[in-house]
């Protein structure tokens, strides 16, 4: 079953008396449990088409469905309840909090989704989302003494704690080695198998497209 389906989206910037139309009628559906890849060259317009997926800015025109619903026709209140509640971002660099530890950081996200669970609750899932992730020998630890690695996989938690439907990646591997690279991909691959979970990424690194079901090629605002 399609978790999303986009149609005939387009974007068009206005600038003065110049106008330039960025994506062109994409068409895209995206399934649970598969990990698909948006690749093309710089301006291709496929980072455009992540964060209107992602609900993080409109489409000029088009549909956006998600579980049944046109998230262009929603408001701007409701669009947040769900990027909090069912999506997951993961972008080129961690962004964590430096002052709090690891738990700390998935605690934090529980209470930005609203979560239901109690506190106790909250903890142990906190606990087996880091056991997933390889990091729960690090949970009391702060973001100052972690690799980059490390990093990313805390981040990675941090965006799967709450148990989103759909998993939005921004270039999740563009900051890290080759070896931390790989390790990521295969991390996300597996989580988006194992919890059932839509992802969608953006990457540029062609080595990266072997963890991917699926490859969208983009140039010039439009699929190839």
């Amino acid at each position: 079953m399609d978790v999303f389906t986009i149609n005939e989206v387009r974007k068009t910037f206005i600038n003065g008396e110049v106008k330039e139309e960025i994506l062109k009628g994409i068409n895209l559906s995206l399934k649970g449990g598969e990990l698909t890849a948006l690749v093309g060259a710089s301006g291709s317009g496929k980072s455009t088409l992540l964060t209107i997926a992602a609900g993080l800015q409109p489409a000029s025109d088009g549909q956006v469905i998600f579980e049944g619903e046109d998230m262009i026709t929603m408001s701007p209140e409701q669009i947040r309840k769900i990027r909090a509640s069912k999506f997951g971002f993961i972008f080129q660099f961690a962004h964590l909090v430096p002052f709090l530890t690891v738990e700390e950081q998935l605690m934090l996200m529980l209470d930005v989704s609203e979560s239901k669970l109690k506190k106790h609750e909250q903890k142990t899932e906190v606990n087996e989302i880091l056991r997933l992730v390889g990091m729960d020998h690090r949970k009391n630890a702060s973001p100052s003494s972690l690799s980059g690695g490390e990093k990313q996989r805390v981040a990675i938690a941090r965006a799967i704690i709450h148990k989103p439907k759909v998993l939005f990646a921004d270039e999740p591997t563009a900051s890290l080695d080759s070896k931390r690279s790989k390790d990521i991909m295969l991390l996300i691959k597996n989580l988006t198998k194992t919890l059932n979970i839509t992802t969608l990424m953006v990457t540029h690194d062609e080595e990266m497209l072997s963890y991917a079901d699926h490859i969208i090629k983009m140039s010039d605002g439009q699929v190839l």
